[in-house]
Protein backbone atom coordinates (compact mmCIF):
# COMPACT_ATOMS: atom_id res chain seq x y z
CA UNK A 1 0.00 0.00 0.00
CA UNK A 2 1.61 3.25 -1.07
CA UNK A 3 1.14 6.66 -2.66
CA UNK A 4 3.18 9.72 -3.34
CA UNK A 5 4.91 11.79 -0.79
CA UNK A 6 2.65 16.72 1.18
CA UNK A 7 4.40 20.40 4.11
CA UNK A 8 5.36 23.88 6.70
CA UNK A 9 7.27 26.77 8.26
CA UNK A 10 5.86 30.20 7.44
CA UNK A 11 8.72 32.10 6.03
CA UNK A 12 11.19 34.46 8.00
CA UNK A 13 14.11 36.88 7.04
CA UNK A 14 16.68 35.65 4.60
CA UNK A 15 19.36 33.89 6.57
CA UNK A 16 21.36 32.73 3.53
CA UNK A 17 23.58 30.16 5.24
CA UNK A 18 25.50 27.47 3.38
CA UNK A 19 26.95 24.37 5.03
CA UNK A 20 28.17 20.89 4.27
CA UNK A 21 25.68 18.24 5.21
CA UNK A 22 24.97 14.54 4.99
CA UNK A 23 21.86 13.69 3.02
CA UNK A 24 20.10 10.42 2.37
CA UNK A 25 17.55 10.42 -0.43
CA UNK A 26 14.18 9.02 0.69
CA UNK A 27 13.97 6.82 -2.39
CA UNK A 28 16.66 7.27 -5.03
CA UNK A 29 16.88 5.14 -8.16
CA UNK A 30 20.26 6.86 -8.68
CA UNK A 31 22.16 9.37 -6.50
CA UNK A 32 20.56 12.82 -6.58
CA UNK A 33 17.71 11.66 -8.82
CA UNK A 34 14.07 12.69 -8.44
CA UNK A 35 12.03 10.49 -6.12
CA UNK A 36 9.59 8.22 -7.88
CA UNK A 37 7.23 5.50 -6.65
CA UNK A 38 7.09 2.21 -8.52
CA UNK A 39 4.37 0.48 -6.50
CA UNK A 40 0.65 0.71 -7.06
CA UNK A 41 -1.16 3.40 -5.05
CA UNK A 42 -4.29 2.27 -3.27
CA UNK A 43 -7.19 4.56 -2.45
CA UNK A 44 -7.47 5.71 1.15
CA UNK A 45 -9.36 8.22 3.27
CA UNK A 46 -6.97 10.76 4.78
CA UNK A 47 -7.79 13.23 7.55
CA UNK A 48 -5.91 16.52 7.28
CA UNK A 49 -5.89 18.93 10.23
CA UNK A 50 -5.11 22.58 9.62
CA UNK A 51 -6.61 22.06 6.17
CA UNK A 52 -6.40 25.66 4.94
CA UNK A 53 -2.67 25.98 5.71
CA UNK A 54 -0.20 26.08 2.84
CA UNK A 55 1.31 22.65 3.48
CA UNK A 56 -2.05 21.08 4.27
CA UNK A 57 -3.48 22.41 1.00
CA UNK A 58 -0.71 20.54 -0.82
CA UNK A 59 -1.50 17.35 1.11
CA UNK A 60 -5.18 17.60 0.23
CA UNK A 61 -4.66 18.49 -3.42
CA UNK A 62 -2.14 15.70 -4.02
CA UNK A 63 -4.24 13.12 -2.19
CA UNK A 64 -7.26 13.96 -4.31
CA UNK A 65 -5.16 13.70 -7.47
CA UNK A 66 -4.11 10.24 -6.26
CA UNK A 67 -7.76 9.21 -6.06
CA UNK A 68 -7.96 9.35 -2.27
CA UNK A 69 -10.77 10.75 -0.20
CA UNK A 70 -9.93 13.58 2.20
CA UNK A 71 -11.64 14.95 5.29
CA UNK A 72 -10.20 18.29 6.35
CA UNK A 73 -10.69 20.34 9.50
CA UNK A 74 -9.97 24.06 9.50
CA UNK A 75 -11.12 27.19 11.28
CA UNK A 76 -11.29 28.94 7.90
CA UNK A 77 -12.83 26.79 5.14
CA UNK A 78 -12.97 29.78 2.79
CA UNK A 79 -9.15 29.87 2.76
CA UNK A 80 -8.83 26.35 1.39
CA UNK A 81 -7.61 26.86 -2.18
CA UNK A 82 -5.61 24.99 -4.80
CA UNK A 83 -1.93 25.34 -3.83
CA UNK A 84 0.57 27.31 -5.88
CA UNK A 85 3.22 24.62 -5.91
CA UNK A 86 1.25 21.75 -7.43
CA UNK A 87 -1.77 23.65 -8.71
CA UNK A 88 -0.26 25.26 -11.79
CA UNK A 89 -2.67 27.57 -13.61
CA UNK A 90 -5.46 26.61 -11.21
CA UNK A 91 -3.60 27.90 -8.16
CA UNK A 92 -5.68 30.00 -5.75
CA UNK A 93 -9.00 28.75 -7.09
CA UNK A 94 -11.31 27.23 -4.43
CA UNK A 95 -10.33 23.64 -3.71
CA UNK A 96 -13.49 21.60 -4.21
CA UNK A 97 -13.88 17.94 -5.12
CA UNK A 98 -16.51 15.25 -4.71
CA UNK A 99 -13.99 13.28 -2.64
CA UNK A 100 -13.29 16.21 -0.29
CA UNK A 101 -15.21 16.90 2.91
CA UNK A 102 -14.35 20.13 4.72
CA UNK A 103 -15.40 20.66 8.32
CA UNK A 104 -15.28 24.05 10.00
CA UNK A 105 -13.87 23.64 13.47
CA UNK A 106 -11.06 24.05 15.97
CA UNK A 107 -8.65 21.26 16.92
CA UNK A 108 -8.69 22.43 20.53
CA UNK A 109 -12.39 21.46 20.67
CA UNK A 110 -12.69 17.64 21.00
CA UNK A 111 -16.23 17.75 19.59
CA UNK A 112 -14.98 19.34 16.36
CA UNK A 113 -12.20 16.78 16.04
CA UNK A 114 -14.70 13.96 16.62
CA UNK A 115 -16.69 15.09 13.56
CA UNK A 116 -13.73 14.17 11.35
CA UNK A 117 -13.71 10.63 12.72
CA UNK A 118 -17.36 10.10 11.95
CA UNK A 119 -15.80 9.06 8.64
CA UNK A 120 -13.73 5.89 8.21
CA UNK A 121 -10.22 7.32 8.35
CA UNK A 122 -7.15 5.36 7.22
CA UNK A 123 -4.44 7.87 8.09
CA UNK A 124 -3.98 11.31 9.64
CA UNK A 125 -1.83 14.30 8.68
CA UNK A 126 -1.43 17.08 11.24
CA UNK A 127 -0.20 20.31 9.62
CA UNK A 128 -1.27 22.89 12.17
CA UNK A 129 0.07 26.43 12.21
CA UNK A 130 -0.62 30.03 13.01
CA UNK A 131 0.75 32.77 15.21
CA UNK A 132 0.54 32.10 18.94
CA UNK A 133 -1.10 35.51 19.30
CA UNK A 134 -3.96 34.17 17.18
CA UNK A 135 -4.17 30.50 18.20
CA UNK A 136 -2.75 30.52 21.73
CA UNK A 137 0.41 29.15 23.31
CA UNK A 138 -0.65 25.49 23.46
CA UNK A 139 -2.78 24.94 20.36
CA UNK A 140 -0.37 22.48 18.74
CA UNK A 141 -0.10 20.26 21.80
CA UNK A 142 -3.74 20.41 22.86
CA UNK A 143 -5.01 19.96 19.32
CA UNK A 144 -2.70 17.06 18.54
CA UNK A 145 -3.64 15.33 21.79
CA UNK A 146 -7.33 15.69 20.86
CA UNK A 147 -6.62 14.20 17.43
CA UNK A 148 -4.66 11.27 18.83
CA UNK A 149 -7.33 10.55 21.43
CA UNK A 150 -9.96 10.37 18.69
CA UNK A 151 -7.67 8.15 16.62
CA UNK A 152 -7.33 5.66 19.46
CA UNK A 153 -11.08 5.59 19.99
CA UNK A 154 -11.58 4.72 16.32
CA UNK A 155 -8.60 2.39 15.97
CA UNK A 156 -6.69 4.62 13.52
CA UNK A 157 -2.96 4.04 13.90
CA UNK A 158 -0.93 5.97 11.31
CA UNK A 159 -0.17 9.67 11.77
CA UNK A 160 2.24 12.17 10.20
CA UNK A 161 2.85 15.39 12.13
CA UNK A 162 4.59 18.35 10.50
CA UNK A 163 6.70 20.33 12.97
CA UNK A 164 9.96 22.12 12.09
CA UNK A 165 13.69 21.82 11.88
CA UNK A 166 15.00 22.87 15.28
CA UNK A 167 12.26 21.08 17.21
CA UNK A 168 13.04 18.27 19.63
CA UNK A 169 16.55 16.88 19.24
CA UNK A 170 17.11 18.62 15.89
CA UNK A 171 18.20 21.93 17.42
CA UNK A 172 21.73 21.54 16.09
CA UNK A 173 20.39 20.97 12.57
CA UNK A 174 19.07 24.52 12.45
CA UNK A 175 21.37 27.31 11.23
CA UNK A 176 22.76 29.58 13.93
CA UNK A 177 20.62 32.59 13.02
CA UNK A 178 17.49 30.46 13.20
CA UNK A 179 18.52 29.17 16.62
CA UNK A 180 18.53 32.78 17.83
CA UNK A 181 14.97 33.19 16.59
CA UNK A 182 13.99 29.94 18.32
CA UNK A 183 15.26 31.27 21.64
CA UNK A 184 13.68 34.72 21.26
CA UNK A 185 10.72 35.69 19.09
CA UNK A 186 9.80 32.07 18.33
CA UNK A 187 10.32 30.71 21.85
CA UNK A 188 6.63 30.15 22.60
CA UNK A 189 5.91 28.35 19.35
CA UNK A 190 8.92 26.08 19.79
CA UNK A 191 7.90 25.26 23.34
CA UNK A 192 4.54 24.19 21.91
CA UNK A 193 6.20 22.24 19.07
CA UNK A 194 8.48 20.41 21.49
CA UNK A 195 5.55 19.48 23.73
CA UNK A 196 3.59 18.40 20.65
CA UNK A 197 6.42 16.14 19.50
CA UNK A 198 6.80 14.61 22.96
CA UNK A 199 3.08 13.79 23.08
CA UNK A 200 3.25 12.12 19.67
CA UNK A 201 6.32 10.09 20.59
CA UNK A 202 4.62 8.83 23.73
CA UNK A 203 1.28 8.11 22.03
CA UNK A 204 1.86 4.49 21.05
CA UNK A 205 0.66 5.31 17.52
CA UNK A 206 2.50 4.61 14.27
CA UNK A 207 3.87 8.13 13.90
CA UNK A 208 6.27 10.02 11.71
CA UNK A 209 7.25 13.49 12.91
CA UNK A 210 8.29 15.43 9.81
CA UNK A 211 10.77 18.28 10.34
CA UNK A 212 11.14 20.28 7.12
CA UNK A 213 13.77 22.88 6.42
CA UNK A 214 12.80 26.35 5.19
CA UNK A 215 9.49 26.06 3.33
CA UNK A 216 8.70 27.49 -0.08
CA UNK A 217 5.65 27.44 -2.36
CA UNK A 218 7.67 26.38 -5.41
CA UNK A 219 6.70 23.55 -7.73
CA UNK A 220 7.46 20.05 -6.41
CA UNK A 221 10.93 18.79 -7.28
CA UNK A 222 10.27 15.13 -6.46
CA UNK A 223 13.58 15.08 -4.60
CA UNK A 224 13.26 14.63 -0.85
CA UNK A 225 16.41 14.16 1.20
CA UNK A 226 16.55 13.03 4.82
CA UNK A 227 19.18 15.30 6.35
CA UNK A 228 21.62 14.51 9.15
CA UNK A 229 23.31 17.92 9.15
CA UNK A 230 22.00 21.45 8.69
CA UNK A 231 18.93 21.50 6.47
CA UNK A 232 18.22 23.60 3.44
CA UNK A 233 14.88 24.70 2.04
CA UNK A 234 12.19 22.49 0.53
CA UNK A 235 8.93 23.11 -1.37
CA UNK A 236 5.79 22.47 0.64
CA UNK A 237 4.65 20.27 -2.24
CA UNK A 238 7.51 17.86 -1.55
CA UNK A 239 6.81 17.89 2.19
CA UNK A 240 3.23 16.93 1.39
CA UNK A 241 4.34 14.03 -0.77
CA UNK A 242 6.49 12.74 2.10
CA UNK A 243 3.60 13.06 4.57
CA UNK A 244 1.24 11.16 2.29
CA UNK A 245 3.77 8.34 1.97
CA UNK A 246 4.10 8.32 5.74
CA UNK A 247 0.40 7.64 6.31
CA UNK A 248 -0.32 5.40 3.34
CA UNK A 249 2.72 3.17 2.93
CA UNK A 250 2.56 0.15 5.25
CA UNK A 251 6.33 -0.26 4.89
CA UNK A 252 7.25 3.43 5.22
CA UNK A 253 10.85 3.43 6.52
CA UNK A 254 10.53 6.38 8.90
CA UNK A 255 7.67 5.19 11.12
CA UNK A 256 8.57 5.92 14.73
CA UNK A 257 11.19 8.46 13.63
CA UNK A 258 11.64 12.22 13.31
CA UNK A 259 13.24 12.81 9.91
CA UNK A 260 14.41 16.25 8.87
CA UNK A 261 13.79 16.69 5.16
CA UNK A 262 15.27 19.08 2.64
CA UNK A 263 15.71 19.49 -1.09
CA UNK A 264 18.76 18.39 -3.05
CA UNK A 265 21.81 18.25 -0.83
CA UNK A 266 20.33 20.36 1.93
CA UNK A 267 23.28 22.72 1.67
CA UNK A 268 21.57 26.07 2.06
CA UNK A 269 18.93 27.68 4.23
CA UNK A 270 16.70 30.42 2.88
CA UNK A 271 14.02 31.77 5.17
CA UNK A 272 11.92 34.42 3.57
CA UNK A 273 9.26 36.62 5.15
CA UNK A 274 8.08 37.85 1.78
CA UNK A 275 4.51 37.50 0.58
CA UNK A 276 5.74 35.25 -2.24
CA UNK A 277 7.03 32.68 0.24
CA UNK A 278 3.57 32.62 1.83
CA UNK A 279 1.92 32.11 -1.53
CA UNK A 280 0.60 35.67 -1.64
CA UNK A 281 0.80 38.22 -4.43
Amino acid sequence: MTMKLVALLSAAAILGISTTTTATAFITPKPSVAVTSTTTALDATIAVFGASGLTAQECIYQALKDGDKVVGLTRNPSKLVIPKGSGGVDADKPLVDSNLTVIAGDVTNPADVAKVFENDIDGVIVALGGKTSDVGDTMLTVGTNNIMSAMKQKGVKRIAVVTSIGAGNSKDQAPFAFKILMMTVMKKIFTDKNNQEKAVQESGLEYCIVRPGGLTVEKPTGVINVIDGEAGSIPRADVAQFCLEAVKDVNFPYVGQTPCISSVGGTSWVKDRSKAARGEQ
